[in-house]
């Protein structure tokens, strides 16, 4: 392998320009004014990480993702087999920072042609992932697309219900309220653009790293479902939670406008500094395009830290919320 000695590589320049999408994102959701008329109401805002409606003493919620770039890994390595635990982590993982139970899944294939092998090996994943988050695989669809589709895109949609006064939004969280990490699997199913332009200019997905793994292998571990959440909430004062996706750190802003302290952070996986090192990528950049070794956030009282780490034990505290807005990276201001 060699190193990018020329200039890092940033995540717009790989193909993906956050700026832009938040951008697209904002100027959609401008247009989505309509609500219905009668019962089951809207009880959430569109945006946070599931949307919310009034089921009288409960909400039903609402979260759709997919696995994204990592199809293209998956396809190089022609081994689809954990795809679909991806595609309902991404999902449940959403459902779960809001203290919603996920129950069902729909998935959607598009595809330019359906190969069966391929649908089996997906079928596998999505059966794993629907045991590990104990959820329901309630159907789906499947369209073939030639023309317009190349390859194949996996997606899916979760139904979550919870109580309604048990909803954890963020709005509770204040000053002095610590910010506890809990690690990730790996690169989980953001950044592969970024990630997969270092190994194809710098590497190959065959070479063995130090730790163990091959690059294609790293790049296609699951991501982590954080099912124990449910357990945390059960049994602590949680003020806010977060699923640290693409955007990486900025996802925290999604709570509110609190100031995000992180002054002692998760150690990042090994992959994570070989990307950087590699491709000679910006600390700034890593941490707005990876998860960095963190995957999943509680935000809660001081005094109920040990309780959260006794039944997380991976996790610990990272930082704290400060009076001053934005997000702060080991003492220096990352985004406000």
């Amino acid at each position: 392998m060699k190193k990018n000695v020329a200039g890092g590589y940033t995540y717009s320049e790989a193909g993906v320009d956050i700026s832009l999408e938040e951008l697209g994102v904002k100027t959609l959701v401008s247009q989505l004014k309509y609500r219905r008329t009668g019962g089951y109401q809207m009880c959430s805002d569109v945006g946070h990480f599931a949307g919310l409606v009034d089921f009288g003493d409960y909400v039903l919620a609402l979260a759709v993702d997919g696995v994204g770039t990592k199809m293209l890994v998956a396809d190089r390595l022609k081994n689809w087999s954990t795809l679909g635990i991806d595609c309902i982590a991404m999902n449940v993982n959403d459902l779960y920072v809001m203290n919603i139970e996920p129950v069902a899944f729909v998935d959607y294939i598009a595809t330019d042609k359906v190969e069966p092998d391929k649908m089996r090996q997906i079928g596998e994943g999505l059966n794993e992932g629907a045991r590990l988050a104990n959820i329901n695989l309630i159907g789906g669809e499947t369209a073939t697309l030639k023309g317009l589709v190349n390859g194949l895109d996996l997606a899916g949609t979760c139904l979550g219900v919870g109580k309604k006064d048990e909803i954890i939004t963020g709005a509770a969280i204040k000053e002095g309220d610590v910010i506890i990490g809990v690690p990730s699997t790996g690169i989980h199913s953001n950044g592969l653009t970024l990630a997969r332009k270092v190994v194809d200019s710098y590497a190959d997905y065959s070479e063995k790293m130090p730790w163990g793994k091959t690059l294609g292998e790293e790049l296609l571990t699951p991501t982590r479902i954080y099912s124990e959440v449910l357990e945390v909430t059960r049994n602590c004062e949680i003020h806010g939670m977060c699923h640290i996706t693409g955007g990486g750190l900025n996802n925290l802003r999604r709570l509110g406008p609190y100031g995000f302290d992180i002054s002692t952070p998760l150690a990042p996986s090994p992959i994570f500094k070989w990307i950087e090192e590699i491709g000679n990528i910006d600390k700034h950049e890593m941490y707005r395009t990876f998860n960095m070794g963190m995957g999943y956030v509680f935000i809660a009282p001081k005094e109920e830290a040990g309780k959260i780490t006794e039944i997380v034990p991976d996790s610990k505290i990272v930082g704290e919320i400060t009076g001053e807005e934005g997000v702060r990276l080991e003492g220096e201001v990352f985004e406000k």
